[in-house]
């Protein structure tokens, strides 16, 4: 799921948390009260002076090796410049930041002392050797930290510097500088290559000799069939339909909400809703009740006379008015309310899909999406044919739906900010800083909000899964009861506080997450935790009824518990107490999940989680997952992630023993994972790098078959390969769909959220509703190739020209607009992309292209100083490439 780094070390724990509420001894309070009036007489000094303006320090933050002194680590450096007129005191303050990765200081560079608080939140104090920073003074304070870097992501984040004489006050600094490093040593193991130039540009080349229309430069685009993803059955045939304003549409009994979807689209292209015929002679589009089509099957026609969409209910005549939209050519849209007329290519189309469930989860908790944008997400899932939005709402960084019972859940969970106790806020996370409400770490839907999510989504036949992440990952919802907690408490009402207690408030246990959080695990032993899951899932319940939308199941998570929790927890023992059957925290966990699917039971509605709700250790390698029986018969569905590290057969072995199984595959579906192995890519790599092709290529009945090499191209061994459990017959039946996944951690803004998952979401619509290509099924190694190779050209044409659709489809969306790559031969550079479509443009004197640049058209001599860059229709650029790159 969303493992920042799934092979992190271990590493001793500092319990800092800044909401400790564990009683203390009374010597202990008063030891702590001498210990702070001492603090603050020691720093009265640096305290009575004038006090800098904290905006003039410039910092830097620059990485200088991976795999430093030969071990799974890197040297990183953090300079601090000093560009003010005054002298920066070398006591009284503190610097807090956020930073995903764990750190240990250098032996004898003690200028700083850095201190982990809880998750990501790091402070940097003076240490013994620092004496002030002089004005225009700088001072660079190395230190090492786990696994590798690979890109600008990686970067500390959100600093901010609190006065020892203000602790309640957070400064925000300027952000720091990026340096970019030698890429010469970021290599992240001995021989470790990223594909050069050259090999890029071989690859973006294939099918294009044999496919002119894939042009490099703009040419129209003409792929083997207008209509995406990929249907079924295509055929054009002669002629045209000429759509007008005047045009009318007919449609049959209970297709209304269709019917009106279309004339909304047809208003944005005419600037007038067309006209709604009583008959279907006299219509120029019929929307028709054909019960003799299967289930999610459509037909559309389109010839001389008009358009017919055919199926038997509202969902299949919705798939045929998609195919119609994508029918109509792009340039149509980006000359939106000026059409006069619309020319319409006469098909014949017959289409299904090849999976039920064809989803997206988008983590709305690590950093927050405005209501609109998730709206424009359900715009992309509908027109694409997808079935799900998946909304992770709560994780440890932020609670992000109104739970009108439980107002603390975004009062308190929903804004994050610099904070002393967190009774009014979370602590910062992702570099939302020490303000909250200015930027994404802070937000939530109201349950208006919601419920007109869930309205939009329903007309558009996408239904809305709501995530509540539990036992771990729900460090917002423990924090918010526990805040509600002291309130109740402060009033006398004993009963009251500990209602909704997520967490035993004496609980000694120590852990440490992937994420870093050492207090993030809801205490399963209390039954105050299932009186507030109940709680939620009922207003949860509540608002889809307002809505009017479909609710079928609830996820609840179950993801990434760490080893040592409830270890610690008075709670937990009096609960062993009076269950014997309960002897170790695998018990717990079966205990949990146990009655969370009896609670939906009853409401009549089926569990969802992570894989590890459906797993337990094996008896004979601890290390190894398998099947848990316990649940085999209470319909539990499973999203499987993890495909590394030994596990990349692990949802082919769920699926074979029973379980509902959703593929959801890191190393090809993650969009939160970077597209290349660049430093200005953004995103994760902890998974592996996803391009488009490493989502096109999926094969979900047989994905074993080109998972040749782990997620840092290292070849798996033979021995793993053969010991790979392969998807049976009966499992077959049970792989219930595929789903792209979204985590948030780097996404910040709704531009880098559109850019992270277009194009990438257009593979995962044709993986999951296209049928099985011929090369899946080709067993010549030669013919599959050339098949693959044609396949895979046909695709790109046809993102490209997706790609110029949404440009300018509700509203436009911010993709990514690809990297050209580049080949020296001799004396001269080309240039090509992975998409056709793209204009390239060029400089040559080392300046980055602009839409005025000159257009590439033919090789150029090679120069240092040559710069390439692509720009679509609207003249947004992509990154830059190099010209003398791969000599």
């Amino acid at each position: 799921m969303q493992k920042s780094k799934c092979c992190a070390p271990d590493w001793s724990v500092q319990n800092n948390c800044i909401s400790d509420l564990k009683p203390k001894p009374l010597y202990k309070i008063i030891y702590i009260c001498l210990i702070t009036v001492f603090l603050k007489g020691s720093s009265s000094a640096a305290s009575n002076q004038q006090q800098p303006d904290p905006k003039k320090l410039e910092l830097t933050w620059k990485v200088y090796q991976n795999n430093y002194l030969g071990k799974e680590q890197t040297l990183n450096s953090l300079s601090i410049r000093n560009t003010g007129a005054e002298n920066f005191p070398a006591l009284g303050w503190k610097i807090y930041f956020n930073y995903g990765k764990r750190t240990t200081a250098i032996a004898g560079n003690d200028a700083f002392t850095i201190s982990h608080i809880n998750g990501g939140l790091y402070t940097l104090t003076p240490g013994k050797s620092f004496a002030g920073l002089p004005a225009g003074q700088q001072i660079e304070w190395k230190y090492l930290s786990n696994s590798w870097v690979v890109n600008e992501s990686e970067a500390p984040q959100g600093f901010y510097l609190v006065w020892d004489n203000a602790p309640s006050v957070g400064i925000a600094l300027n952000a720091p500088v990026i340096s970019a490093p030698d890429e010469r040593r970021m290599e992240r193991y001995k021989g470790d290559k990223e594909l050069t130039q050259e090999q890029l540009f071989v690859l973006n080349e294939r099918g294009r000799k044999s496919n002119p229309l894939a042009s490099s430069n703009g040419a129209e685009l003409l792929s083997a069939g207008k209509i995406f993803p990929k249907p079924l059955y295509y055929k054009e045939t002669a002629g045209y339909y000429i759509l007008n304003p005047s045009s009318k549409i007919y449609a049959d009994q209970n297709f209304s909400t269709e019917e009106g979807l279309l004339s909304d689209d047809l208003k944005v292209i005419f600037g007038k809703k067309p006209g709604v015929s009583s008959g279907s002679s006299a219509a120029a589009i019929i929307l028709k009740k054909d019960t003799a089509l299967r289930k999610d099957e459509y037909k559309l026609s389109v010839s001389a006379a008009g358009v017919v969409i055919s199926g038997r209910g509202a969902r299949e005549i919705h798939y045929g008015l998609q195919s119609l939209k994508v029918l109509i050519e792009p340039e149509v849209y980006a000359a939106a309310f000026k059409q006069k007329t619309v020319r319409l290519k006469c098909v014949e189309v017959q289409d299904r899909p090849a999976f039920a469930f064809r989803g997206v989860m988008l983590d709305v908790a690590r950093n927050f999406q405005p209501k609109q944008e998730i709206l424009k997400l359900i715009d992309l899932l509908s027109l694409y044919k997808l079935t799900t939005l998946h909304l992770h709402l709560n994780d440890d960084e932020g609670w992000r739906v109104q739970i009108k019972s439980l107002p603390e859940l975004t009062d308190i969970g929903s804004k994050r900010g610099h904070t002393v106790d967190e009774q009014d806020k979370l602590i910062p996370s992702y570099g939302s800083g020490p303000m909250a409400g200015v930027n994404s770490g802070t937000g939530f839907y109201s349950r208006e909000d919601f419920i007109d999510i869930l309205k939009y989504a329903a007309q558009r036949h996408i239904s809305v899964i709501p995530e509540i992440e539990t036992p771990g990952h729900a460090r917002a919802a423990i924090v918010s009861m526990q805040a509600r907690y002291r309130k109740f408490m402060k009033s006398g009402d004993t009963l009251k506080a500990r209602e909704y207690l997520l967490r035993d408030e004496i609980d000694t246990s120590v852990y440490r997450s992937v994420q870093q959080w050492n207090d993030h695990v809801i205490d399963v032993s209390m039954p105050s935790v299932y009186h507030f899951l109940e709680t939620v899932s009922n207003e949860l319940i509540d608002m889809y009824q307002q809505a009017g939308a479909p609710l079928e199941t609830i996820h609840f998570g179950g993801d990434e518990v760490p080893a040592g929790v409830w270890t610690g927890s008075p709670a937990v023992n009096a609960f062993k107490a009076v269950h014997p059957e309960i002897r170790q925290p695998a018990d717990l966990w079966n205990y949990f999940f146990g009655r969370l699917c009896a609670m939906l039971g009853k409401k009549g509605l089926y569990l969802s989680g992570w894989e590890e709700t459906a797993l337990r250790k094996s008896p004979e390698n601890p290390r190894r997952w398998q099947p848990n029986p316990l649940f085999l018969d209470q319909n539990f569905h499973v999203n499987v992630w993890n495909n590394m590290s030994g596990n990349e057969d692990l949802a082919y072995r769920l699926a074979n023993s029973g379980y509902k199984v959703i593929l959801s595959f890191v190393t090809n579906f993650y969009f939160d994972m970077a597209y290349t192995r660049k430093f200005d890519e953004p995103g994760f790599n902890w998974g592996g790098l996803i391009d488009l092709e490493q989502s096109f290529k999926f094969i979900p009945f047989d994905y074993l078959r080109n998972q040749r090499t782990d997620y840092i191209n290292k070849p798996l061994p033979k021995s793993m390969l053969a010991a790979f459990e392969h998807l049976t017959a009966a499992g077959q039946k049970n792989i219930a769909g595929i789903q792209g996944l979204l985590w948030t951690e780097t996404v910040q803004t709704p531009e880098r959220l559109e850019y992270m998952y277009l194009p990438r979401l257009l593979a995962l619509s044709e993986r999951a509703w296209s049928a099985s290509p011929a090369w899946v099924a080709e067993k010549d190694t030669v013919r599959a190739g050339s098949a693959y190779v044609k396949d895979w050209s046909r695709f790109t044409c046809s993102v490209s020209r997706e790609m110029k659709r949404l440009d300018h489809y509700s509203g436009g969306y911010q993709y990514r607009v690809p990297t050209p790559a580049v080949r020296i031969r001799g004396n001269k550079a080309e240039a090509n992309t992975d998409l056709p479509g793209f204009q390239i443009r060029y400089t040559t004197d080392g300046s980055v292209p602009d839409v005025h640049s000159r257009l590439y058209l033919k090789p150029l001599s090679k120069s240092e100083n040559l710069r390439f860059r692509a720009f679509n229709t609207l003249g947004r650029g992509g990154k830059v490439t190099a010209g003398a790159a791969g000599e």
